[in-house]
């Protein structure tokens, strides 16, 4: 499978230009990325400065073919829907790691590193690789972007990745949509396996306003003839998975109900509280497979793992059973439900939405013991910002409200507290930046108590940023 991507059929068209006219070389990183975020950025943009035709993919497809459509060497899963993409593709990647393959990954977006987000066997890409493929990108982008609009951000993010997985020949790509599904840039392949998580209601602007629409959008990732699996969920959604399905001629797999899923809460001295899960799809089945992350929706998305798998098993894939429970117990995710520090404890997750926090406040209930919790919550304005500062109400003993400096998006803390306040009736503080907020919550919390950062990814990644440097400052004044 390794020189799959040195068999290239296209041959490299001469080119007319004057090579004076042909974009140079970027000199470093830091040039590189400059290039990139002078672009549209629809993760950080607010909904009404996207331009029109940011979402069509025949600029995608013409800058691919600049690159001579590094996609077509390679094999693909693909990872759509609106909570839980980032686990199920962690869970795929760790347990087809175990069984030998080398496995890239295309997720977004990132807490610190922009690198993160593509990655060969967990190493991201390096600084000379993104740089000297960038300039190759870039190169393909002017050609398409003469006849097609200037490129976005993640188109070109995208391209990169296909790029250097195709020159790496990785075995297989699992590769995460950036929003929506239908005309997501990622959309331009064909994979192996199509997937959508669990659906709820997220960027309404772009992607429509009830469930229903949503899925319509999501299930835009099915294709002809390629299985297509979901989780069960609300009925309406399922209808719109199973007529999409039909319309496109690709097989459904719905995980509780044509393909069995089982899920048992359960504990015991060596896993303490956990979850276990099977399925069973025609011959292949799983059974009492241990979750590796906590809360019950993280069964869901193991199901969904353990489905892909048995769906690679019948393309020809090697996944034994007992490499599967190796790969899953190593599964990391950064950024879902970390625990950074003690006395007291710092829990980061990415939770962006009103599911997810439900979840996330479900999953600390049922896994950590603690005494009281101390939220610091800052999230994007355009998010249905009224259902999140319900569920922090539900949770947090004491809630502080900060802003995020790298998100142009973010809601302004003073409005959150007010409208806080006038949702749950229970008092709350705001902090101008992140450090602020955590020293209100270090002089606030007990050494039994739990301080939570979430409401958005961005939060998280400045927290783990700045709690990494505060731990290497301690360590480097230990030492000295």
């Amino acid at each position: 499978s390794s020189n799959r991507s040195r068999t290239r059929t296209s041959k490299k068209k001469p080119s007319t230009r004057k090579s004076a006219t042909r974009r140079k070389k970027f000199e470093n990183y830091h040039a590189a990325l400059k290039y990139l975020y002078e672009r549209t950025d629809v993760e950080r943009t607010r909904p009404s400065r996207v331009p029109e035709g940011t979402f069509k993919l025949d600029r995608m497809r013409a800058i691919l073919e600049g690159l001579e459509n590094p996609h077509e060497s390679l094999r693909f899963v693909h990872v759509g829907g609106t909570n839980g993409k980032g686990s199920t593709v962690a869970m795929i990647s760790t347990c087809l790691q175990e069984c030998g393959y080398a496995v890239g990954t295309y997720t977004s977006p990132h807490l610190v590193d922009i690198r993160e987000r593509i990655q060969i066997n967990d190493h991201v890409i390096s600084y000379p690789a993104f740089t000297e493929l960038m300039t190759r990108v870039a190169r393909a982008a002017d050609d398409a972007e003469k006849k097609h609009g200037q490129a976005s951000f993640f188109e070109l993010m995208t391209a990169l990745g296909f790029l250097y997985f195709a020159e790496q020949a990785v075995d297989v790509v699992i590769a995460e949509v950036g929003l929506g599904g239908r005309l997501d840039s990622t959309n331009v392949i064909t994979p192996e396996v199509s997937v959508v998580t669990s659906i709820s209601l997220d960027h309404m602007h772009f992607l429509g306003k009830t469930l229903p629409e949503i899925a319509t959008e999501k299930a835009g990732i099915f294709k002809p003839g390629v299985p297509a699996l979901v989780a069960k969920q609300e009925t309406a959604v399922n209808e719109v998975f199973r007529a999409k399905s039909a319309e496109v001629g690709a097989p459904l797999y719905m995980l509780g109900d044509n393909v069995d899923f089982s899920n048992r809460f359960e504990a015991n001295q060596q896993l303490g509280p956990h979850t276990r899960v099977g399925i069973a799809m025609g011959k292949i089945t799983f059974e009492h497979v241990p979750v590796p992350l906590p809360g019950e929706h993280q069964a869901t998305n193991c199901g969904l793992a353990l489905t892909v798998l048995a769906l690679l098993r019948e393309r020809g894939f090697d996944v034994p059973e007992s490499k599967i429970i190796t790969g899953l117990e190593k599964t990391v995710i950064p950024g879902r439900m970390e625990v950074l520090g003690r006395e007291p404890r710092v829990l980061l997750d990415g939770a962006h939405n009103p599911a997810a926090l439900q979840a996330l406040v479900r999953s600390i209930g049922a896994h950590i013991p603690y005494d009281s919790m101390v939220m610091i919550v800052g999230c994007s304005a355009d998010k249905d910002v009224d259902g999140i500062l319900e569920k922090v109400a539900l949770g947090g003993d004491k809630v502080i409200f900060t802003r995020t400096k790298g998100n142009p998006r973010a809601a302004d803390a003073e409005q959150l507290a007010h409208r806080f306040t006038e949702l749950s009736g229970k008092v709350c503080q705001t902090a101008a930046s992140l450090e602020e907020a955590l020293s209100i919550a270090g002089r606030a919390a007990g050494r039994d108590d739990l301080v939570v950062i979430t409401g958005s990814f961005y939060l998280v990644g400045e927290a783990k940023k700045l709690l990494s440097d505060r731990a290497a400052k301690l360590a480097a004044s230990a030492a000295n």
